[in-house]
């Protein structure tokens, strides 16, 4: 049940992840704007996601700043009714990207230390997928609202009192763990079996056997490279996506947001089957093939444009593939993340990801606006393939 208040916050940034870009440019905004608007955000969160994880970790309570992300939030989303030019709605965006991050880091850990390491798989996919749905349902409300023609005051209220909802289901719903121990734990198991390997080992060289076994751990390094890399290609292709179905392929905002839908529901298709438990390597080869497969229909993309046979049903079907191989690489990532990123670290997940994030969400625009969504897409596809070599490299 804690998890209700996510499913509001999820519709309210549903409906706001296609309505922003598309209402920027309706207002005389470019490209541009919507590319330093985006990328200013994600990289203020940087340094945000590492507080908040930090203090989180730090005093051991998590509720109070899921509590303040979703209720300035909701404020800020009102006043965005006030803002009566773009470089009033860049600033109180920036403000809110700040606050919205304060709940990542300690939803992360709320799931990380109400269940066991067994059940990370299965936890983390059963929220993502139950918010997923959030999301699906917010995509669906934002298409009947442009549909029904609201403008665009009433859209940003909608998302505002969706937060606001949020706030206050969360406030009687969401309880702190009593004990905080799960991840300790899944580390000195770690360095419990790496020292049990090495005792393998040595034991089987001294009695003369030979073994092809080796002893490494994992690479930190290249796992955090990894998801750098992937947040980059994802945002380089999605932040001016938007817009390439609006200007390009000449999309009504509805059906804009119908092609959302369909993204958004392979993700939930997507999570629903990622819930099942799988050894910690197989884990990690069904990560990297996903990541290969988004870069592969981020090459589709590109190979549809060249050609010149770009239809909005070919691109709603890539998206939607896209959305759920997207699933089940949020899955893979968030389980692996809390075993490799040690306690006191969980907003560097965050940081790592808005850091490759903001980087996309600047180049994306910018490359659409200057060269157009040809070389956008290609750009994607190698920086997937890219995330791929670094996630190999990690294991």
């Amino acid at each position: 049940m804690w998890r209700l208040g996510f499913f509001f916050h999820e519709m309210a940034f549903g409906i706001l992840s296609i309505f922003l870009p598309l209402y920027v440019v309706s207002i005389g905004g470019s490209l541009l704007d919507i590319g330093v608007m985006t990328s200013t955000a994600l990289f203020l969160a940087i340094p945000a996601s590492f507080f908040w994880g930090y203090i989180c970790d730090k005093t051991k309570r998590y509720k109070r700043y899921i509590l303040i992300s979703f209720l300035f939030s909701s404020a800020l989303l009102y006043l965005f009714t006030l803002a009566n030019s773009i470089s009033l709605l860049i600033v109180l965006y920036l403000i809110m990207a700040v606050f919205h991050v304060a709940h990542e880091a300690p939803k992360n850990v709320l799931i990380a230390e109400l269940y066991s390491r067994e059940e990370w798989e299965k936890a983390f996919a059963l929220y993502e997928w139950f918010t997923e749905i959030g999301w699906l349902v917010g995509l669906i409300l934002g298409t009947f609202v442009s549909f029904a023609g609201f403008n665009s005051n009433t859209t940003l209220l909608i998302c505002s009192s969706l937060n606001f909802l949020a706030f206050i289901l969360s406030l009687f719903l969401v309880v702190d763990p009593i004990l905080v121990f799960e991840r300790g734990l899944v580390g000195i198991e770690k360095s419990v079996d790496f020292t049990y390997k090495g005792i393998t080992i040595a034991s089987k060289i001294l009695d003369g056997f030979s073994t092809c076994e080796s002893l490494t751990r994992e690479n930190l390094y290249a796992f955090c490279g990894g998801l750098v890399l992937f947040s980059l290609a994802t945002s380089t292709l999605f932040t001016p996506l938007p817009i390439f179905f609006s200007s390009t392929l000449h999309l009504t905002t509805s059906m804009v947001f119908a092609v959302y839908v369909l993204n958004s529901s392979a993700g939930v298709v997507g999570y629903f089957l990622a819930s099942n438990k799988l050894e910690p390597q197989e884990e990690k080869k069904r990560l990297r093939k996903t990541v290969l497969f988004r870069g592969i229909l981020a090459f589709m993309l590109t190979a549809f444009a060249i050609s010149g046979f770009q239809t909005a049903f070919l691109a709603a079907l890539v998206l939607a593939l896209m959305g759920f191989a997207y699933a089940l690489y949020h899955v893979y990532v968030l389980s692996l993340s809390m075993e490799l990123i040690p306690a006191g670290k969980a907003g560097l997940f965050d940081v790592l990801v808005s850091l490759g994030g903001a980087g996309g969400a600047f180049i994306g625009p910018f490359t659409a606006q200057t060269f157009g969504f040809i070389p956008v897409f290609f750009m994607s596809g190698v920086t997937f393939f890219l995330a791929y070599i670094a996630f190999k490299l990690s294991s």
